[in-house]
């Protein structure tokens, strides 16, 4: 049997994590690089960027600027701002990628799958008929049919019209 191989989650599994309690999605927030990090939109409370080890092609997430394990620790404005964005990504993804629906949904917890703990992001997955073939079955691989970057721009233009 031939090995199949997806090599930029590895880089994600094995490298270092960090020791401060400040997560990842805060240091992106505060970072001025949204390219790099494939921030896609930026809002009042709230920040929208591409899921650098996807699940599928478009995987994104949207993230409140505050630190909070859950809704709990969100102020209303916040909430609304967190569900406005969700919205307008869902949106801009339906005209650039022109999904067949979406699954989307929040991970609270490391038991229930959460992959940055204590910062609620919402996750929004573009899904095609016949998407869930395969590859991810047997081969532990995901087919992602555009580059990140490339996507990312693309996204940021319709998000963010001049």
């Amino acid at each position: 049997m031939e090995a199949l191989h997806a090599p930029w989650r590895i880089e994600y599994i094995l490298a270092p994590k960090p020791e401060n309690s400040e997560s990842l999605f805060t240091r992106i927030a505060q970072a001025n690089d949204d390219e790099a990090n494939l921030v896609i939109a930026r809002d009042r409370t709230c920040f929208a960027l591409l899921n650098a080890y996807p699940y599928t092609g478009g995987h994104l997430m949207i993230v409140p600027y505050r630190q909070v394990p859950d809704f709990q620790g969100l102020t209303d404005e916040e909430l609304a701002g967190l569900l406005k964005l969700t919205r307008r990504c869902q949106a801009a993804l339906s005209k650039v990628m022109k999904p067949q629906g979406f699954n989307i949904g929040i991970n609270l917890g490391q038991v229930a799958g959460a992959g940055v703990l204590g910062h609620l992001h919402i996750h929004v997955v573009p899904r095609w008929l016949g998407d869930t073939n395969f590859m991810p079955v047997l081969a532990d691989t995901v087919v992602v049919p555009e580059a990140l970057r490339e996507l990312a721009a693309r996204l940021r233009a319709e998000l963010n019209p001049s």
